[in-house]
């Protein structure tokens, strides 16, 4: 029976030491992690493409809220480089809300909730908006950095319908 709690006394810091450090540093991962949503917005509101791609890693993916997916720093910066030409020229994002939960000491997920004015649709029209994103976050050489990017515009939660619902005006009736 010794031997036994000997070994455990011997095996306890291995397994748990990396966790304690792990938590130790949270505070200071999650300040990070918040500072660079604090730069999204920021570079969002600039209109630079360049800063805001730079939050990515080189081979980060992002989804934006019609489903078109950038693959990589250079075709975010590329993409976004274009879209502040008109469709975001005047633009306004304000982040509402950052919750993190941490998967690993390398790894996080942010969901991000926000609201956009001055975005114009192809037809140019300004519509508000408001969705959220959730990040993948990976810490790089001690940087935390968006890894995937998915961003979806939410509308208000309601009760889901109970039976069939009633047709759209001028939507076409299926056969």
């Amino acid at each position: 029976m010794k031997r036994i709690f000997g070994n455990t006394i011997v095996i306890a810091p291995i397994v748990f030491l990396p966790t304690a450090a792990f938590a130790a540093d949270q505070p200071q991962d999650e300040f990070a992690i918040r500072a660079l949503e604090a730069r999204q917005q920021e570079a969002w509101n600039h209109h630079d493409a360049k800063a805001y791609a730079s939050l990515f890693a080189e081979d980060g993916d992002c989804v934006n809220v019609v489903g078109w997916w950038w693959k990589g720093r250079a075709e975010i910066e590329k993409k976004l480089t274009d879209a502040y030409v008109y469709v975001f020229r005047e633009s306004t994002l304000t982040i509402t809300g950052v919750d993190i939960r941490f998967l690993t000491p390398e790894f996080a997920v942010a969901h991000v909730r926000w609201t956009m004015t001055g975005a114009r649709t192809p037809t140019g029209i300004p519509v508000p908006q408001q969705g959220i994103q959730t990040h993948l976050l990976q810490k790089v050489g001690g940087q935390w950095l968006i890894a995937a990017f998915q961003n979806t515009n939410s509308l208000p939660e309601m009760p889901f319908p109970k039976g069939s619902v009633a047709p759209q005006p001028g939507s076409v009736p299926k056969s």
